[in-house]
C-alpha cells in the first residue's frame, strides 16, 4: 500500500488504509446479509473489519458448514455485481430499538452506546454528549453502525475476497455468554493480492514450528511434564546452545560480564522490586515452607542482578556495569494463551540489565539497539519495526510508576537517542513496562509473518527500591539508570520464529546436524566413520548412516530432515578420499576432496553464513 493513503485507526491502535478499511467492513455487512438470506431466524451480533480482511458473528441455530460458506459467498458476489448503495442514516434510540426489537444482542450494544460505555463493536468509548447513533442500509439489510462503508458495492472488486473459516466465538469473548458463530473472510484491493496471501497463508502451514518442530525432532509437550513446559530433544539442545554460544561471544565483544542466580526466591524480593502488585497474576503460585517463608518461581532476572550490583560499592568508574545471564524464568500464562514454543510457562531468556549514569545512557542504549541490528543480519531479518512504547497519565500509580515528570524526561531521553541514531520508530501510548519506557521489536520471518522479539527498557524507578548507587567524581552518591535487554528474547520464541523463517532448514552454522555420511555399500562404512571423526575434531556436527536402507532413501530423509550436506561414499570416493556433495536443496556438487569440504564447511560456519554453498 502506498504510504500517502489516508490511514484509519481501528482497534487497539492498529491502522489501515482508509478505502480498503471501507471494502472490508462493506464485505462484512454483506455477508450478513446473505447468511440471513439462507438463515432467517439467524442473529446478527458485530462484524468488523480486522487486519487482511473481516468477520461477523451470529447467533444461529446450528454451526456453519463448509458448503453453507460457499453459498454464503457466491451469493454476495451476486449482491456485488448489483451495484448498490450504502446509505447512512441517523436515528433516535427509539427507533434503533424498534429495529432491532427481535435481536437482544443489538440491543444490548444500543444501551452502550446511550450509556457512553461502548461503541457498537463493544469496544470501550466515552461519549460527549447525547451519543450518535447511526445505521447503514444495503440492498435488503440494515444494521446498526457507525462506519465507514463504500458508497456502492462496485467499489468492491468480487474477486478480491474470499471467506476462509467459521469458529465458535462468545458473545463479548466471555464464556458465560451465549455462544455464536464467527465466519471469518479476507479481502484485498485486488485479485492479485488475495492469492499472493492466500499462497502465504497456505505457506506458513507448512512453515507452522509446532508442525515442523515434531518432524524435525527439536521439542515437543507433554501432559505429565504440563501444558506451556517444552522438553527440548537433542536436535533442540543443539539449536539453544549455539545461540547461547553466538550470543556469549557477542556480549563478551561488547563488554557483558556474566552472573547466574537461583529459580526460587523469597517473596520479599519481589515486593521490593514492585513486581508482585503489577506481576502477581503473571507468576507461579508461592510456595510457603516449614520456616513460614513464602517463596516464588523467578518470572524475571532484573532483581537479583540488582542484588548483584548491590553486593559491592560502585564508583562512576565501575559504570557502565553490564550484567548478562542465561536465566531460566516461569510465568503462569493463561491455558488459553498457551501456543507452542511462541507462549510458554518455562522460558530461558537471553537477559541482561546495564547500569549506567544518565550521561552514558544514550551510548549505551543504541548499543543494545546496534546489538538488534547485528542480529537481524545474522538470521537474515531485512524488515522489523521498533515501537517506543510511552506511559498513559490514567494509569500512574496503578499501571505505572507515579512519577509524571521522570516519565516525560526518560521518554525524551530514548525517543532522542533513536532520532539521533536515525533508527526508524513509532510511539505507542500505554504500552510501557511499570518502570519505564521501552522499546519493542517487531520482526518479519522471510514470508512475513509478525513475531515480538523483545524489548529494549528504561528503569528509572527500581534501582532507587534496591538503593543501588555509585559515587560520582564529586564523592557524591547517586542512583544508577538501568537498561533491561533481552536482544534475542527467550530461546523458545526466537526459536519458534527461526523454524517459521528458515522453514526447518537451518543454516549450516544451527543446524542440528550439519552433515551425513552415507555409504553406498557396506565396506564403504569404515571410510566413513574415520571421516567423521576427522569432521568432528574440527567442530562439525555429523553422523554416519549406516542403516540397511537404499543409498536413494538414506538421501530423501536426510532431505527430509533438512540436513545441510549429504556426503556419498563409494569406491572411487573411498580410494581418492573424497567425499561426493549433495544439498539438501538437491543440488549435486559431485566428488570432491574432503579437505576442500571442510574448508569450504568451517568457512560458512565461522562466518554465521545464510549460504548453503
Amino acid at each position: 500500500m502506498a504510504n500517502d493513503q489516508p490511514m484509519i485507526t481501528y482497534g487497539k491502535g492498529k491502522q489501515m488504509p482508509l478505502s480498503l478499511y471501507k471494502k472490508r467492513h462493506s464485505l462484512a455487512h454483506i455477508m450478513a446479509q446473505a447468511v440471513l438470506e439462507f438463515f432467517p431466524d439467524a442473529k446478527p451480533t458485530i462484524g468488523p473489519p480486522v487486519e487482511n480482511g473481516f468477520y461477523y458473528d451470529f447467533y444461529v441455530s446450528r454451526p456453519f458448514t463448509p458448503e453453507d460458506l460457499q453459498r454464503i459467498e457466491a451469493r454476495m458476489r451476486e449482491i456485488i455485481n448489483k451495484h448498490v448503495d450504502f446509505v447512512r442514516r441517523e436515528v433516535s434510540e427509539a427507533e434503533a430499538r424498534a429495529l432491532f426489537k427481535d435481536n437482544p444482542f443489538k440491543l444490548e450494544l444500543i444501551d452502550g452506546l446511550v450509556q457512553g460505555k461502548s461503541d457498537e463493536f463493544g469496544e470501550k468509548t466515552q461519549a460527549n454528549g447525547a451519543p450518535v447513533i447511526t445505521v447503514y442500509t444495503q440492498d435488503t439489510f440494515t444494521d446498526l453502525c457507525r462506519g465507514p462503508h463504500v458508497e456502492n458495492t462496485r467499489e468492491i472488486n468480487p474477486d478480491a475476497f474470499k471467506l476462509t473459516q467459521s469458529s465458535g466465538a462468545y458473545w463479548r469473548g466471555d464464556e458465560r455468554n451465549p455462544m455464536l458463530q464467527r465466519i471469518y473472510g479476507v479481502a484485498f484491493d485486488t485479485p492479485e493480492e488475495l492469492q499472493q496471501y492466500l499462497h502465504m497463508q497456505e505457506e506458513a502451514r507448512k512453515r507452522d514450528h509446532r508442525k515442523l518442530g515434531a518432524e524435525l525432532e527439536i521439542f515437543f509437550f507433554d501432559e505429565e511434564v504440563g501444558p506451556g513446559l517444552p522438553l527440548w530433544m537433542p536436535n533442540g539442545g543443539v539449536i539453544i546452545e549455539q545461540l547461547e554460544a553466538l550470543a556469549k561471544r557477542v556480549e563478551e565483544e561488547a563488554g557483558y560480564l556474566r552472573v547466574r542466580t537461583p529459580h526460587v526466591t523469597k517473596e520479599a524480593l519481589f515486593l521490593r522490586s514492585g513486581h508482585l502488585p503489577y506481576y502477581a497474576d503473571s507468576m507461579f503460585p508461592p510456595m510457603t515452607l516449614d520456616d513460614g517463608e513464602r517463596y516464588y518461581l523467578k518470572p524475571m532476572n532484573c532483581p537479583f542482578h540488582h542484588k548483584i550490583y548491590a553486593a559491592k560499592p560502585r564508583s562512576y568508574r565501575d559504570l557502565p556495569l553490564r550484567l548478562a545471564e542465561y536465566g531460566t524464568c516461569y510465568r503462569y500464562e493463561q491455558s488459553g494463551e498457551l501456543f507452542g514454543l511462541m507462549r510458554v510457562r518455562s522460558m530461558q531468556m537471553n537477559d541482561a540489565h546495564i547500569y549506567c549514569t544518565e550521561e552514558q545512557f544514550e551510548e549505551e542504549f543504541l548499543g543494545v539497539v546496534n546489538l538488534y541490528l547485528r542480529y537481524f543480519k545474522i538470521f537474515g531479518i531485512e524488515k522489523y519495526v521498533m515501537r517506543l512504547s510511552l506511559h498513559s497519565d490514567e494509569g500512574l500509580g496503578k499501571k505505572y510508576v507515579d512519577n509524571k515528570e521522570l516519565w516525560l524526561k526518560t521518554e525524551d531521553m530514548v525517543r532522542n537517542a533513536m532520532r539521533h541514531a536515525g533508527v526508524p520508530f513509532y510511539e505507542a501510548e500505554n504500552e510501557a513496562a511499570f518502570y519505564g519506557p521501552k522499546i519493542d521489536v517487531q520482526i518479519f520471518s522471510a514470508i512475513g509473518r509478525e513475531f515480538t522479539l523483545a524489548t529494549n527498557q528504561v528503569d528509572f524507578a527500581v534501582p532507587a527500591r534496591f538503593n543501588l548507587t555509585y559515587t560520582d567524581r564529586d564523592g557524591k552518591e547517586k542512583t544508577p539508570l538501568c537498561i533491561h535487554r533481552a536482544p534475542l528474547g527467550t530461546h523458545e520464541r526466537f526459536i519458534g520464529f527461526l523454524i517459521e523463517h528458515f522453514a526447518g532448514a537451518f543454516p549450516v552454522w544451527l543446524a542440528p546436524v550439519q552433515a551425513v555420511l552415507i555409504p553406498i555399500a557396506d565396506r564403504h562404512i569404515a571410510y566413513c566413520q574415520n571421516v567423521a571423526a576427522e569432521l568432528r575434531q574440527h567442530g562439525m556436527r555429523v553422523r554416519v548412516d549406516d542403516g540397511a536402507d537404499r543409498m536413494q532413501n538414506k538421501i530423501r530423509k536426510a532431505q527430509t530432515m533438512k540436513i545441510p550436506y549429504m556426503l556419498i561414499v563409494g569406491d572411487k570416493e573411498q580410494q581418492s578420499g573424497a567425499v561426493a556433495v549433495r544439498l539438501r536443496t538437491g543440488e549435486d556438487l559431485k566428488a570432491m576432496p574432503v579437505a576442500q569440504f571442510l574448508e569450504n564447511a568451517l568457512r560458512l560456519i565461522r562466518e554465521y553464513s545464510l549460504a548453503l554453498w
